[in-house]
């Protein structure tokens, strides 16, 4: 007899069905495989005490502070600890129960429908500035097109054209600037038929800007401000163009000055409610969030993000990451932005797990080498 201790992170229902355990028993122990810790905050300490004893009756349990039983605080916070099975159990139980849990009952449903994308696309960057935070990133008109060529051959899903830096205290451009930047790069897109070689986004929130890609062939916005600009907005309904809505404390100029949040995961999270609600109601259909790393973060904030990045997956969008070489690589381990391909490799890696279907990346090539090693892992 031999004994084997497997990874946590293996495909349980194909390691089942290797067993021949029928479809039945498949379903309902791959429920019992998959673990969810749950942080609830704010719940009323009624509310605590019912959970706590449903939770226990389906098998999973509830953290709650000392005193909970007592109700010596009217509200507390408490971390669910359950197997999707559980949870399922535990979120019928609660739809019938007071004191806020009929609302924690419909989240814990909304957990459940989280599934993992089947593929991660890399987004590859290219800049029309000569100010963003990596060199290696800018392109004139003729470089950029045979930067272009090189990511689609090395296997990237977007390429995104940007012609302002969004680094911290950047200076500002007009309008007109920005498109006198971009353009050759977008006719020669055009003329040269790249767009139908591979999907192409505009970092821009210049309405000018982006109706200018539309013309030649580009299929996402991608907008730091979030879809701030109601022209915008009219412009992704109107021509069904996929939006990329990202989060930013401030505007690059301000971002950076001492960010602050009552709690970051929170915060972002009612900020995409917001804006999804606003896209939707102008017809827009196609929409990806962003959480902005670096954009108004600390490291904290940013190493919370991607660690439970999950969290907005209940928000039922796709999620882009975007890490590659940036600042906070160098506040964990010094070092020269030249230098940050391994750190953001291990950056977006670890996006990639926790839900990410998009990176926005500068090494195209390595991030589809080490995604391929992942899927490779995975499926074993």
């Amino acid at each position: 007899m031999e004994v084997e201790l497997l990874s946590n992170d293996i495909d349980i229902k194909k390691y089942l069905k290797n067993l021949n355990v029928d479809s039945g028993g498949i379903a309902i122990m791959s429920a019992k495989a998959e673990h969810h810790i749950i942080m609830i905050r704010e719940l009323h300490v009624g509310g605590a005490n019912i959970l706590k004893q449903d939770a226990l009756s389906v098998g999973a349990d509830l953290a709650v502070p000392r005193g909970t039983v007592t109700a010596q605080t009217p509200y507390v916070d408490a971390i669910l600890i359950a197997t999707s099975r559980e949870l399922e159990k535990l979120s019928r139980k609660e739809l019938a129960q007071p004191f806020g849990l009929k609302e924690v009952a419909k989240k814990l449903q909304e957990i459940l429908k989280i599934k993992t994308p089947s593929k991660v696309e890399v987004m590859g960057v290219i800049n029309a500035n000569d100010d963003s935070f990596f060199s290696g990133s800018r392109f004139s008109e003729k470089d950029a097109i045979e930067a272009i060529k090189k990511m689609i051959a090395d296997g990237a899903d977007i390429i995104d054209i940007g012609g302002v830096s969004s680094a911290p205290s950047a200076k500002v451009v007009s309008k007109e600037e920005e498109l006198a930047r971009v353009k050759p790069i977008l006719e020669a897109i055009h003329a040269k038929k790249l767009y139908k070689e591979t999907q192409f986004s505009i970092d821009s929130y210049e309405p000018l800007v982006i109706e200018y890609a539309i013309k030649c062939g580009f299929r996402i916005v991608n907008d730091i401000t979030g879809l701030s600009n109601d022209e915008v907005c009219k412009l992704c309904a109107s021509n069904d163009i996929r939006a990329i809505i990202m989060h930013m404390q401030g505007t690059p100029q301000t971002m950076q000055e001492k960010p602050e949040y009552e709690n970051i995961l929170s915060d972002v999270y009612t900020f995409f409610e917001q804006r999804i609600d606003k896209a939707k109601s102008f017809g827009v259909k196609d929409i990806v969030l962003d959480v902005g790393i670096g954009f108004g973060k600390t490291l904290e904030h940013n190493l919370k993000l991607i660690k439970h990045l999950k969290h907005f997956s209940t928000l039922g969008q796709p999620l882009l990451v975007g890490a590659s070489r940036k600042s906070m690589i160098d506040k964990i381990s010094p070092s020269h932005v030249s230098q940050r391909v391994a750190g953001t490799l291990a950056l977006h890696l670890e996006a990639a797990k926790n839900g990410a279907s998009m990176l926005r990346v500068h090494d195209v090539y390595k991030h589809v080498q080490a995604l391929k090693v992942k899927k490779a892992l995975d499926e074993i």
